[in-house]
């Protein structure tokens, strides 16, 4: 399976399952409060929100915004978010994160459990692009799973990316990306490609705030 294949069946899995997404905000008490950690974060300006789900985080990011564009390629999670998010300072667009293009450039690019979802070969081109879609100036913000996530996953072998198997409340299984970066190496992975990063833990997840160094949103 190459990584295409994957991020198809990854794409399929959220879906399929945008009625579930939600639950683990909900069952697991180290997401419940997590949300709220978008107040304490150099969030400001007009804010792009990559892979923005159902929403949990949208409406927190339009309260400290002055306004939000919030993409996602599942259709179903779209709808779910903009029944959440009635603020007419966001807007909703549905686009495969890895062929978008934005029409214009943004003081913050938020993201909350995307990156894992990345594969190693698509991300020097991921961060390029993010670094292309910020002002000067601007922020990349982002919050994901670290290592000690893997023990909740079923984490496959031999596939084209690191992978997990998820399944359905209808029994159906589904191959996502599921990449559980360590803070030290992905902060040493992103000064190798011209960021200046800081990652820190905050319940049970890793939080990190990256600003391009050197010029690096003239790529």
């Amino acid at each position: 399976m190459d990584d295409d294949a994957l991020l198809a069946e990854q794409l399929a899995y959220y879906r399929a399952g945008a009625a579930e997404y939600d639950r683990p905000y909900a069952e697991c008490e180290e997401l419940k409060d997590l949300p709220a950690v978008v107040d304490d974060l150099p969030v400001g300006g007009h804010v792009l929100e990559l892979a923005c789900g159902t929403g949990q985080w949208t409406g927190r990011l339009a309260a400290r915004a002055r306004s939000v564009t919030a993409v996602d390629a599942a259709a179903e999670v779209l709808a779910l978010a903009r029944a959440r998010t009635m603020s007419p300072t966001v807007r909703f667009i549905q686009a495969d994160l890895f062929a978008w293009q934005p029409s214009r450039r943004y003081d913050t690019v938020f993201f909350a459990f995307w990156l894992s979802h990345v594969p190693p070969t698509r991300w020097p081109g991921f961060w390029n692009t993010v670094a292309a879609t910020l002002a000067p100036g601007g922020k990349a913000i982002f919050i994901d799973d670290g290592p000690a996530a893997a023990a909740g996953e079923n984490v496959l072998a031999d596939q084209s990316a690191p992978a997990a198997l998820r399944r359905l409340d209808d029994g159906s299984q589904y191959r996502i990306v599921k990449v559980f970066h360590d803070a030290a190496t992905l902060t040493d992975d992103l000064t190798a490609l011209g960021w200046s990063a800081h990652i820190r833990p905050v319940s049970g997840h890793f939080v990190g705030v990256a600003e391009p160094a050197g010029g690096a949103w003239l790529r």
